[in-house]
């Protein structure tokens, strides 16, 4: 995301795309819905492509615009769902802590994002969710999912989209990454607009 102009007002509001993707029935739209409404989304139709929802909220003194985008989690859709990937800020990965296999699929998850973000950073903002801690059929421990992440340098939050654990801090988090690494391409785009200019062309000799 390259920011238009040359200059950074710290008072100007900034757009980011934040993306959700995780195996099917993870929790996703209830995360959100509970993140951005206060409210525990108990609909359990399946998300068809990619719905969004927008959240502002200001990090460091900055006015952010996160615009949301809930993903399908269903896996005749992930070849659709990946479309969604570009233009991404930061990423955030769901598990179920009482699906096993959900958080086996993080890997997937997560490789098949950076191949498709250009151009691939291996630190990219990015988070993970251990969804419905408040349910007593765990499968995943703590330990399991924090030594995955730890690995992989990413934070990682113990949630209930139901009891409103830890969502707004995850979603917190992520968001001040994202802004951080959008400061950080800006300053890059800053410093690499003023060494490129015309006087810079070499002369041309007549002889």
């Amino acid at each position: 995301l390259v920011p238009q102009g040359l200059s950074m007002d710290a008072n100007k509001k900034v757009d980011l795309k934040i993306i959700i993707i995780g195996a099917l029935g993870v929790g996703k739209t209830s995360l959100l819905h509970q993140y951005v409404h206060k409210t525990f989304y108990e609909d359990y139709r399946t998300t068809l492509g990619a719905s969004i929802l927008t959240k502002v909220l200001a990090v460091d003194n900055t006015p952010l615009k996160l615009q949301i985008w809930d993903t399908g989690g269903q896996e005749r859709f992930r070849s659709m769902v990946s479309t969604f990937y570009k233009g991404s800020d930061g990423c955030m990965l769901a598990f179920d802590v009482t699906d096993r296999e959900s958080f086996e699929a993080l890997d997937n998850w997560r490789d098949d994002f950076l191949e498709k973000v250009i151009p691939r950073e291996q630190d990219f903002p990015m988070v993970v969710l251990g969804n419905k801690i408040d349910l007593c059929d765990r499968q995943v421990p703590k330990e399991t999912a924090s030594a995955w992440c730890k690995e992989k340098d990413i934070p990682y939050f113990e949630v209930s989209a139901k009891n409103n654990i830890n969502v707004a801090e995850a979603f917190e988090t992520l968001a001040k990454q994202a802004l951080t690494t959008y400061k950080g391409i800006f300053e890059s785009y800053l410093t690499d607009s003023i060494k490129l200019t015309p006087y810079d062309k070499p002369k041309k000799s007549c002889c």
